[in-house]
């Protein structure tokens, strides 16, 4: 995620991508930063919401902590190697021309079995047991506070706020401008039923208008009822948060998400580590695992995963299938922009795991079969 830092002297601004520890420069002609006060940037939790999810076990010396000591970037990495590298020229990092997608009635889909129909990089829609899930929803065409920076590829932000139906639940993983986007949730909030999401980012929600009421917040571990004969289970993430200078206030989590004959594995964003292989033990096996595969390098080795550290975690997940995320749709990193997916098909072909890879809108159910629909290929 981006935050910004004035630096008076010369009418212009640094912002840093904390999600992969980079800085820019903005220039500005104001005096002042009126940006760093729009509601986009959300609202840390004080007073009462403060109070409560610092009880959280999770929650230490004022700040969410993961499993494992995480740092930021590699040992031995400054941030001047970092912005030198991020703005070298690297080949394909987008694409040559307008991606393949396909544009579903959301509103007329049904199925006995379960659907879900991809948005590019995080967002999915799921249709299970009669019931709409959203997760992720980024629907505004860039992923940072700042409408010309981070903007999607041409072709991946073809589905808007207008073409999603009436969710019943709405699932978010953290509050990054990639997962978490303030137009969008502005958008949806009268479309929506309910929201369940990780510890503190009602804080966000309430700031930009949504009804309190609507708002389940979850710990790791925490199970939710949803019905009957479904269950949400929030579990842990190798990660971090944040949307300005502060991190950690809010948290980041997966979620497992479990009816009476299905088990999905909705990952958000996790760096690698053996988080995996105990949900996997003491929820597993999954029907699909759906996992971030992109917008990893090896001076963040902790935060994201690399192509085929997600093929692996979908084995300690026990998952019978994979759906990898978290690309073709921005580009926050500095590798080609097509190569998460042939890195996961080709580690998924030494452990024999079967991968999903469906175009933006496309729905697919578990038993799909994309094999030899390389859609990623020759774009023009």
């Amino acid at each position: 995620m981006i935050s910004v830092i004035p630096i008076n002297t010369i009418k212009s601004f640094v912002y840093r991508n904390e999600k992969h520890d980079n800085l820019c420069f903005l220039n500005f002609a104001g005096n002042k930063a009126n940006d760093m006060s729009l509601k986009i940037t959300g609202k840390l939790p004080s007073g009462k919401d403060l109070e409560r999810i610092s009880q959280s076990p999770n929650y230490k010396e004022g700040a969410f902590q993961n499993l494992s000591p995480t740092p930021m970037k590699a040992e031995g990495i400054s941030y001047w190697k970092m912005i030198r590298e991020f703005f070298k020229k690297h080949p394909d990092t987008t694409p040559p021309g307008k991606l393949p997608f396909v544009k579903t009635n959301l509103e007329k889909l049904y199925s006995s079995q379960p659907v879900i129909v991809w948005f590019g990089h995080s967002s999915y829609f799921i249709y299970i047991e009669n019931k709409k899930f959203l997760i992720d929803p980024v629907f505004s065409g860039n992923a940072a506070p700042f409408s010309f920076m981070v903007k999607s590829f041409p072709g991946s932000n073809e589905y808007k706020a207008n073409d999603i139906p009436a969710i019943d639940y709405l699932i978010l993983t953290h509050d990054h401008y990639d997962h978490l986007d303030f137009k969008t949730i502005r958008e949806l909030k009268n479309k929506v039923k309910r929201i369940y999401c990780s510890l503190g980012i009602s804080s966000h929600l309430k700031y930009w208008g949504i009804d309190e009421n609507k708002i389940i917040e979850m710990d790791w571990w925490d199970t939710q009822l949803l019905e009957e004969n479904i269950k949400l289970t929030a579990a842990p993430a190798r990660h971090f948060s944040g949307r300005g200078i502060k991190r950690g206030q809010t948290l980041w989590s997966s979620f497992i998400l479990k009816t009476a004959r299905h088990n999905l594995y909705l990952g958000g964003d996790s760096g690698y580590d053996s988080h995996f292989k105990e949900i996997g033990n003491k929820y597993g096996p999954f029907d699909i695992a759906i996992l971030e595969a992109g917008q990893y390098n090896k001076m963040w080795p902790l935060i994201h995963m690399m192509p085929e550290e997600a093929v692996q975690a979908a084995v300690d997940l026990k998952a019978k299938a994979l759906l990898p995320v978290h690309w073709g749709k921005f580009k926050l990193s500095m590798h080609p922009w097509n190569e998460p997916v042939k890195r996961v098909l080709e580690k998924a072909k030494t452990l024999n795991l079967r991968v999903q890879t469906p175009r933006i809108g496309e729905p697919f159910t578990f038993n799909t079969d994309f094999s030899g629909s390389d859609w990623w290929e020759n774009i023009e």
